[in-house]
């Protein structure tokens, strides 16, 4: 299975790319297109689209990237825009193939949860055991993406970029989720950072100082935050921040409310404070990130096509 030296471009493997993905996604199992090339799925790429693929039965020989990997189900495979990537199947196998437009998902992606970023840019075969947290979730959402490609309906658009995006977030977990050995993170300690993620949720808009999550817990600071380090390669005052900042941007896309109205709801006694503490996590100002995302969310919602009425009235030009 060696590289060409002119790579073909397909939209869908054997079909020749058009100029515009004018479709959000296609679906389809690993046998109905596999089987018709004699399994074997020469070296190409998507221009715009990522590919996710679940292996659930079988495996075979991955070209991703310009490197060959062995994949054997359970096993996640990612090919973002524009990677080479092919298959060399070991029959009997089958597995679901999602192929999907990457520049919708990375505007919602920037939005709702940056980190997802990585996950659709990043090359991935990973052979993974059947209990691993969170793989459990993957085989419902792939079946309720099929079910939505498969039927048209009202809503279409924005039920598949939601089902196509939580989809995102199980590959997220199950990649990215930190690995600590047990004779360094004990479950005692497991226990205390379930524990202090509760008490985050609960408190990050009362700005409490640090000192009263660890006394809660019966941990001093410090103890708190080489948990945190330990297990989320982070301190403990950057994940309370982390979610303030989440919830910030969430208001600022989600609700109506101004600048001082959402600084007031998240706690800070100050506006400017509140602009403070925002371009200093997000790089940029409360208002200029909200005109961003909203006219990102306007793009995401209205294909390349549609009628100069419909943009109009989307960006609020009467």
């Amino acid at each position: 299975m060696g590289l060409l030296r002119s790579i073909p471009n397909y939209a869908l493997y054997g079909d020749q790319a058009p100029e515009v993905w004018d479709t959000l996604f296609d679906f389809e199992w690993i046998p109905q297109r596999s089987g018709l090339y004699n399994w074997n799925i020469q070296p190409h790429l998507h221009d715009g689209c990522v590919q996710i693929l679940l292996v659930t039965a079988g495996g075979g020989e991955v070209l991703l990237d310009e490197k060959r990997w062995q994949a054997q189900a359970p096993c996640l495979i990612v090919a973002p825009a524009r990677i080479v990537h092919g298959f060399q199947w070991a029959p009997p196998v089958d597995g679901a193939v999602i192929t999907a437009a990457q520049g919708p998902l990375e505007s919602l992606a920037q939005i709702i949860m940056p980190e997802l970023l990585e996950v659709l840019h990043t090359p991935l075969v990973m052979n993974f055991p059947r209990d691993t947290p969170h793989a459990d979730a993957l085989m419902p959402l792939i079946l309720a993406i099929q079910r939505e490609w498969r039927v048209p309906a009202l809503g279409q658009r924005a039920a598949s970029l939601s089902l196509l995006t939580a989809l995102l977030v199980q590959v997220a977990r199950i990649t990215q989720a930190p690995v600590v050995k047990p004779e360094s993170f004990s479950p005692r300690k497991a226990a205390h950072l379930e524990r202090f993620r509760a008490q985050v949720e609960a408190w990050f808009k009362t700005h409490r100082p640090l000192a009263d999550y660890a006394n809660e817990l019966g941990l001093t600071v410090g103890q708190l935050t080489r948990i945190c380090r330990e297990a989320l390669g982070m301190s403990a005052l950057a994940v309370i921040q982390a979610r303030l900042l989440h919830e910030a941007k969430r208001n600022l896309v989600y609700t109506m409310g101004s600048i001082k109205q959402i600084s007031t709801a998240l706690g800070f006694q100050d506006e400017a404070y509140f602009g403070r503490f925002f371009r200093k996590h997000a790089g940029t100002s409360p208002s200029a990130f909200r005109k961003q995302a909203l006219s990102q969310i306007r793009e995401v919602a209205l294909p390349p096509d549609a009628a100069p009425e419909a943009r109009r009235r989307a960006e609020g030009v009467s």
